[in-house]
């Protein structure tokens, strides 16, 4: 007898990421490290606007991506054969997806991209037709508002197609507005059964593969620079500063419990989208790493300040984004508060150390840490004398 897909309880206890579920995130590793390789090509060629524009885009496809399954998963993972095979579907398209990034990024064209959109659209529609069919009132109407919604978005999204490519950016703006409206209409009678606990492991691990792909992009950049005979004493504070930024990343990101934030709809999109920006600037950290190496071999055309920007930039905007949606909700008092924007502000000022600029950024961030860790404790004794 087949298994009835209905909604899981936002109150269920133990619910955590599923095997499945984790394999359809490493399947992600793909394309996002093809966007990072692209950045890092458009950057070090002295193409800067280009670069930032088509990773943005590229991003946001990708991003945009993962977050349709994932929160579709934390409402209404049965884990049944069919829901398995569907979202195997679903991966094949993110791996088409990924084999048209470069040809998207470099000549304008998304017609691969958008075939795995195709694949994947298709596969969540299913999904949602299956929960409009397995339930009943208003939860069926946000189900077929969701396959209706995300049917219409993937037929705009052809204007990608249609259009020219310097058209592109302004498709890009108004269909992922569009997107981004979808589950605020959907969700206006009912809300789904996201889990808040759930869907904040799932952006935590998301978090964690992007940076470990950073790391990645980061180790087989100097890799190659040492394996062309390039200076050890000029790579290695490189990878000391990028290491200590990445190592800051993940501990300032899992520094709080966000979960206990997530109590309605409206705190968890904004929370949710935002990590547009969290993942994003994480993973333009390796590629600036990459650029920063490129640039000390003699093989980037940009000067040492510029390819100091393609790190501290996206640093601190990863600083001021996790900041502003994840860790302030946790903070308390203006010393608390201000760590985080303060660290930003230095981590750019590092931009002006040219060459050193990787490890005094570095540096910043493990001070960062260092402080937020001295003022919780603080915190907590202070509590406890009370």
């Amino acid at each position: 007898m087949p298994v009835l897909m209905r909604a899981r309880g936002r109150a269920e206890s133990h619910r955590a990421s599923t095997p499945l579920e984790l394999f359809f995130d490493l399947c992600f590793v793909v394309a996002v490290a093809q966007a990072g390789r692209q950045l890092v090509h458009a950057l070090a060629e002295g193409h800067p606007g280009h670069g930032v524009v088509g990773y943005l885009m590229v991003f946001f496809a990708i991003w945009l991506a993962w977050l349709n399954f994932s929160w579709f998963a934390s409402a209404y993972d049965t884990d049944d054969p069919l829901y398995r095979v569907v979202t195997l579907v679903q991966i094949v398209g993110v791996l088409v997806l990924a084999a048209g990034v470069p040809r998207a990024f470099t000549a304008g064209d998304f017609r691969i991209v958008w075939v795995g959109y195709v694949v994947m659209r298709l596969a969540l529609v299913s999904q949602w037709l299956r929960a409009a069919h397995d339930t009943r009132g208003a939860e069926r109407r946000t189900a077929l508002r969701y396959a209706s919604g995300v049917t219409l978005c993937q037929i705009g999204w052809a204007a990608l197609l249609l259009l020219p490519p310097a058209d592109a950016p302004w498709v890009f703006i108004v269909m992922g507005a569009l997107e981004l409206s979808v589950p605020a209409l959907a969700e206006r009678d009912r809300p789904t059964g996201w889990h808040p606990h759930h869907i904040a492991e799932r952006y935590g691990l998301f978090t964690l593969i992007v940076l470990g792909e950073t790391v990645s992009a980061a180790t087989v950049a100097v890799q190659s620079a040492l394996d062309e005979h390039h200076d050890l004493a000029v790579l290695l504070p490189i990878a000391a500063g990028g290491l200590l930024l990445v190592f800051a990343a993940y501990w300032i990101y899992f520094a709080v419990p966000i979960h206990l934030h997530l109590r309605s709809n409206q705190q968890a999109f904004l929370w949710g989208y935002g990590h547009y920006l969290v993942f994003g600037s994480a993973a333009a950290i390796g590629a600036g790493i990459e650029i920063a190496v490129e640039e000390s071999a003699g093989r980037a055309h940009l000067s040492a300040h510029a390819a100091a920007a393609c790190v501290t930039v996206p640093a601190a905007l990863y600083l001021v984004t996790v900041w502003l949606i994840h860790s302030r909700h946790q903070k308390r008092g203006p010393a608390q508060q201000l760590v985080l924007p303060v660290a930003a502000v230095a981590v750019l000022a590092c931009t002006f150390a040219g060459s050193a600029a990787v490890l005094a950024a570095g540096l910043v961030a493990a001070v960062t840490v260092a402080v937020g860790i001295t003022l919780t404790a603080r915190q907590g004794t202070a509590l406890a004398e009370e």
